[in-house]
């Protein structure tokens, strides 16, 4: 049987550093170690490249009931940029030490590819068919990856009406009120939508000594403040309020959902649970790059900014008319990048399979949906259709900072919690 820190290990030593724009590090050597794995398997696969280098690979693996629709099992295999300087261990060598594995990609995400190809080494026999999905250009807009994929080869994933991938289904241990410690499995049933906007001031050119009030500069930075000083209302959808009830109570702690206040008063009293919701309980524009003037004794004729906009499942409507109301005169808005939000049922099939899968593996674990409050290739995957999830499960002991280890430095993953995520998917694979 393939090891999967093994794996893992060898998948963190090709560096498909990501730094955007299509400038990164080929994921090709990568696509072909894999696909050379599932070929040693007796697996077919296709590579296929959105530009020299920029490699995907795909794959179909049957399952024993042909009648059942297919899933979708995909991850990425890009990574952000490390420097080796600021870590402890070289960050592509793939090192094990202390009972982790270090490297860049050991939690994002080369971890999940590693335990789905141990899974599949290791004889599990899925009930329905997957699709196998490893792609390139997720850490950058996903347009040299899955939405190419998406876009030019949607007949790859005919047949799938669900997903899985990153981001969901790892211990996060939380104190009970009774002090007993609760091990909390989030899984991604929902993502707030990106919208990055850039913002144009226009106004009327002249000398920096002179009153103007027409600066364009003076109109952007009042537009900007309102944005930033903007107190989005609370939008609970279906994964954040089922969060915050059934944490409450597997906490043991009265939540309140009835008002805004109240759900404020929810986030607080869950303590470090509650971290995991405060980035979803309310949209966010955040302030993010400026560019205006070319002399300093000189008013320009525009300004403009960029702002980085989250936004909640079913408010996109809602946020947009608000943000063009605190734009003011002369300012306008354009997309720079626009992905809408996603989200899947909460209570599925698909979801019992995982949390069943879970608690074989760890008989304490409580299993809750919840919203990311960033942004995956579910994206691209929705557009087809498809219900995703992030689950990719991996165990985590006390006091591990799981949650500072993607795009952090010193990344690393428990060996067995390697262990313990293949085991928790074969399972999963063989009986959802």
């Amino acid at each position: 049987m393939a090891d999967v820190v093994e794996l893992c290990a060898d998948l963190i030593r090709f560096d498909t550093t990501n730094r955007g724009g299509n400038d990164a590090r080929p994921e090709r050597p990568a696509a072909e170690y894999v696909a050379a794995f599932l070929d040693g398997l007796g697996i077919p696969s296709r590579i296929l490249e959105a530009a020299p280098g920029r490699a995907s690979v795909v794959a179909r693996v049957p399952g024993t009931d042909p009648s059942l629709p297919a899933l979708l099992v995909q991850g990425h295999l890009d990574v952000v940029p490390a420097d080796a300087a600021d870590w402890s261990v070289p960050p592509f060598s793939g090192e094990v030490r202390d009972g982790y594995l270090w490297g860049r990609g050991a939690t994002d995400m080369k971890d999940f590819v590693a335990m789905v190809l141990a899974a599949l080494a290791g004889g599990v026999r899925p009930r329905r068919e997957l699709v196998l999905a490893f792609v390139a250009d997720e850490e950058d807009r996903g347009e040299w990856g899955a939405h190419w994929l998406v876009a030019r080869h949607p007949e790859l994933f005919e047949g799938c009406v669900a997903a899985i991938s990153e981001s969901g289904g790892y211990t996060y241990h939380v104190p009970a009120a009774d002090g007993r410690d609760v091990h909390l499995y989030p899984v991604g049933t929902a993502e707030r939508g990106t919208a990055h906007l850039r913002l144009t001031a226009r106004g009327r050119a002249g000398h920096g000594s002179r009153p103007n009030e027409e600066n364009a500069v003076t109109r952007l930075v009042g537009a900007l403040h309102r944005i930033a000083a903007h107190r989005w209302p609370v939008s609970l959808t279906p994964a954040v309020r089922a969060f915050l009830e059934r944490t409450g109570d597997a906490l043991g702690v009265p939540v309140d959902l009835s008002s805004s206040d109240g759900v404020d008063a929810a986030v607080a009293a869950l303590g470090p649970a509650g971290s995991l919701v405060v980035p979803t309980v309310r949209n966010s524009t955040t302030p993010t790059m400026l560019d205006a003037g070319y002399k300093v004794n000189v008013i320009p004729s525009t300004a403009s900014a960029q702002v980085d906009v989250r936004v909640l499942p079913g408010t996109e409507e809602e946020l947009f008319a608000a943000v063009d109301e605190l734009l003011g005169d002369g300012v306008t808005r354009e997309f720079v990048a626009h992905q809408p939000p996603v989200q899947a049922p909460v209570d599925s099939p698909w979801f019992s399979a995982m949390a069943a899968a879970l608690r074989a593996e760890d008989p304490e674990a409580v299993v809750v949906p919840y919203c990311l409050g960033g942004g995956t290739d579910a994206k691209a995957f929705a557009q087809l259709g498809i219900d995703n999830y992030g689950f990719a499960p991996l165990w985590l002991p006390k006091g591990f900072p799981y949650r500072a280890m993607a795009h952090g430095v010193d990344e690393r993953v428990p060996v067995e919690g390697l262990h313990f995520g293949t085991r928790v998917l074969s399972r999963f694979l063989e009986s959802c």
